[in-house]
């Protein structure tokens, strides 16, 4: 009876089954991207350089005159006014079908990733990050090959607002669209500079993480162990700004030359490669645009003076 009983315990206590896990993240990460889209919607418009709203005369803290571009709420206004509150979410099937792939893709690729991992023995801390920042690398790769057509998918539906087309609708016609114009090809346009955006990310904050937390953070210090675990936060936010850049470029080469007002001249020029892209934006001094949804200044170059 006893060991009946201990049975009984350990089956209570077992983990629920990955399954019921899976299922779990998988409701989860819809649920966050169907909320986060709008976001993404405006970051897009804002990124191919579509400012449809007049900019506004403000002052800087210093009391500098400056023309201000008007910021989320307002942008999201003008698309509600527009297209109605679906609006907001035009381009959001593919984002829900590409998390739920890259979900999977991930958990699959994890497991298998944890078998290796066990059989190795890592000596130094170093080399623990270095092989646990590869091994994420894997992943990351695997999950960028596997969702990025829908990416490509959900940019174009979105940039459609530009031009006021109706070339890419549902999933199934997105896919043929884009296949029968541009062949396998076109699904992975914009490929390289977001999985380079994306490394180097990774690489980046998991390193500076643990150099600082290993020679920074003093032993000592009685709130040690609460910095430690804040520290690869503040990375991740400060490495993103110096790698938007490659997503930013990621996204336009996405539209670019696809049939939509967006991605041809006079709105954009016709790039022959993403370091074309990358060239054009630097010279303009647009490396960052729509990196903010507040506060958003008119570039110096477009407005040489403001002045009464």
């Amino acid at each position: 009876m006893e060991l009946s009983g201990q049975a009984v315990d350990v089956e209570q206590d077992a983990p629920p089954p990955l399954v019921d896990v899976d299922t779990a993240v998988l409701l989860l990460g819809a649920g966050v991207t169907a909320f986060t889209h709008p976001l993404l919607y405006v970051k897009l418009l804002i990124q191919v350089g579509h400012e449809p709203l007049p900019s506004a005369v403000g002052t800087t803290m210093f009391g500098r005159r400056v023309r201000y571009l008007p910021g989320f709420f307002s942008y999201a206004q003008h698309i509600v006014t527009v297209d109605g509150k679906r609006g907001l979410f035009r381009g959001l099937s593919p984002r829900m079908v590409s998390s739920a792939i890259s979900t999977v893709v991930r958990s699959k690729v994890k497991q298998q990733v944890e078998i290796l991992s066990k059989r190795e023995d890592l000596q130094t801390s170093l080399r623990k990050v270095v092989k646990e920042t590869s091994h994420e690398m894997i992943i990351q790769c695997l999950s960028r090959v596997a969702t990025h057509p829908l990416h490509v998918m959900s940019v174009r539906c979105m940039a459609q607002f530009v031009g006021r087309e109706v070339k890419y609708g549902g999933l199934f016609s997105c896919m043929v669209k884009i296949f029968q114009e541009e062949g396998v090809a076109g699904f992975y346009v914009g490929l390289l500079p977001h999985m380079v955006g994306e490394l180097l990310f990774l690489w980046c904050c998991n390193l500076l993480a643990h150099f600082i937390n290993t020679y920074a953070v003093d032993e000592s210090f009685s709130q040690a162990s609460a910095i430690r675990s804040y520290t690869k936060f503040v990375m991740g936010s400060a490495v993103s700004v110096l790698t938007y850049s490659f997503m930013l470029v990621a996204d336009l080469m996405a539209v670019n030359n696809c049939g939509l007002a967006a991605g041809l001249p006079p709105r954009s020029p016709i790039f022959t490669s993403w370091l074309h892209c990358w060239n054009h934006l630097s010279n303009k001094g647009h490396l960052f645009r729509g990196s903010s949804f507040f506060f958003r200044r008119v570039p110096v170059t477009s407005l040489p003076d403001i002045e009464d």
